[in-house]
């Protein structure tokens, strides 16, 4: 890892709620706002995308575990943003706090685990993986 990434950083990602972020895309049924599975994802990239810079260029991290509170509604055309602050490092599991804003009020919170990985032993075994289940194993 990168000697700068260190507890305490922060990053954001704003992004518009528009129908790709709407739960009524879950099977037809839901209502003009942004999914909890769109509130988890914007979480992550923000993480993920906050913490890139301070890797090695053979490093990627991913995610191994979310929990987190949908508190509010954000109805389609509000910007929304996700603030990811590192809270713990240990060897190369990565925690992050998370909050979620709209342009009116906290929207939700939580937690995202990611874990620092060697981007070609990561992908050998994704390979390896792939083998197996095309063999039948």
């Amino acid at each position: 890892m990168g000697n700068e990434l260190r507890v305490g950083l922060s990053f954001e990602k704003t992004i518009t709620v528009d129908e790709s972020h709407a739960a009524r895309h879950l099977a037809g049924k839901g209502i003009r706002v942004l999914s909890t599975p769109e509130m988890v994802r914007l979480m992550e990239e923000c993480a993920l995308h906050g913490v890139l810079p301070y890797l090695q260029p053979n490093q990627n991290t991913v995610g191994t575990r979310v929990e987190m509170r949908h508190l509010a509604p954000t109805p389609m055309g509000m910007r929304v943003t996700a603030k990811c602050t590192l809270v713990e490092i240990d060897r190369r599991r990565l925690v992050f706090r998370a909050e979620v804003f709209d342009e009116l009020e906290p929207v939700g919170e939580g937690m995202n685990e990611r874990f620092v990985v060697d981007r070609e032993r990561h992908e050998q075994r994704l390979g390896e993986k792939q083998a197996r289940w095309r063999s039948g194993i």
